[in-house]
């Protein structure tokens, strides 16, 4: 059994916590999550997998239970304890029983205003997490007795690096900035170019920022927000989608970027980008 992302809604929606950060951290981390899945393994013992499209950002993963498989691209791991995930590749993850996993989805890290990480060399693996975050911390997650517990650890530590840090590194602030003005205006015309410009830098240089921070350029990063953005509402209220809100200049310039970024290897014989076509209110 293999859940999509975007296709099995209900899956994600109903077996899996997910819940924000506090609104200071907003600019830095998308949700915390935690798998729900003792009433699902109940129903396929053999286990199931589920299948993500690629993202802005990564994740950090601590292992719960017991070990599990994560496949980034084509390429699986055997995870027995907690790892750094990049979100750049399609992904895939295998749950059996026993299996239960916290994990926490970055735009940028915050760890990156105390130590000197550079995220554009974090892309193919998955990596150990100790050296992004103390292993104190991590404890501390693993120890606690529930879901809202977790999250308070971690947003109490994620606050003390930011408001110890604030002030410092232009770089995370203005990349953080751009991220938050195109998910909010739907502005996705706008050129680095443009954006450099606004920010009296090289276009070469925002890009390096951008790499540094989310392990994507400017360029990928802003393309792969923006077919994401444009999916989640195709999938979610497809009467009321149009391309043009998301600065595509025509249905076939919409229909080959969504062709691009859902056909993936592991779900290639689904061909899932034909399901989402077919909800779309084509213009004439």
């Amino acid at each position: 059994m293999q859940h999509i992302e975007f296709f099995h809604i209900n899956h994600f929606e109903n077996n899996y916590h997910r819940v924000k950060p506090l609104p200071e951290l907003e600019s830095f981390i998308d949700f915390f999550w935690e798998t729900r899945f003792d009433e699902l393994l109940e129903q396929y013992p053999d286990g199931f997998s589920d299948a993500l499209f690629p993202n802005i950002g990564y994740t950090y993963l601590i292992n719960l239970g017991t070990p599990f498989v994560m496949q980034v691209g084509d390429k699986k791991f055997d995870m027995k304890t907690d790892g750094f995930l990049p979100r750049s590749k399609a992904i895939e993850c295998y749950h059996k029983q026993g299996n239960r996993l916290f994990g926490i989805k970055f735009k940028i890290s915050p760890i990156i205003f105390k130590t000197k990480v550079n995220f554009s060399e974090y892309r193919e693996y998955i990596y150990p997490l100790s050296y992004l975050m103390e292993q104190i911390v991590i404890d501390k997650v693993k120890k606690a007795g529930s879901f809202a517990e977790r999250i308070r650890i971690l947003n109490e530590y994620f606050q003390s690096i930011i408001r110890s840090y604030s002030g410092t590194w232009d770089t995370i602030h203005i990349v953080s900035d751009i991220l938050q003005y195109c998910e909010r205006e739907n502005d996705f015309t706008k050129t680095v170019e443009e954006f450099a410009a606004q920010y009296n830098i090289s276009a070469r240089s925002l890009h390096r920022y951008f790499e540094t921070t989310t392990s994507l350029s400017s360029k990928k990063a802003l393309q792969v927000l923006r077919i994401r953005k444009a999916v989640q509402q195709l999938a979610d209220d497809p009467a009321e989608f149009s391309y043009e809100k998301y600065g595509y200049y025509d249905y076939s310039h919409f229909c080959k970027h969504l062709k691009q970024f859902l056909q993936k290897d592991t779900v290639a014989n689904l061909r899932p980008h034909l399901q989402l076509l077919q909800k779309v209110n084509r213009k004439k």
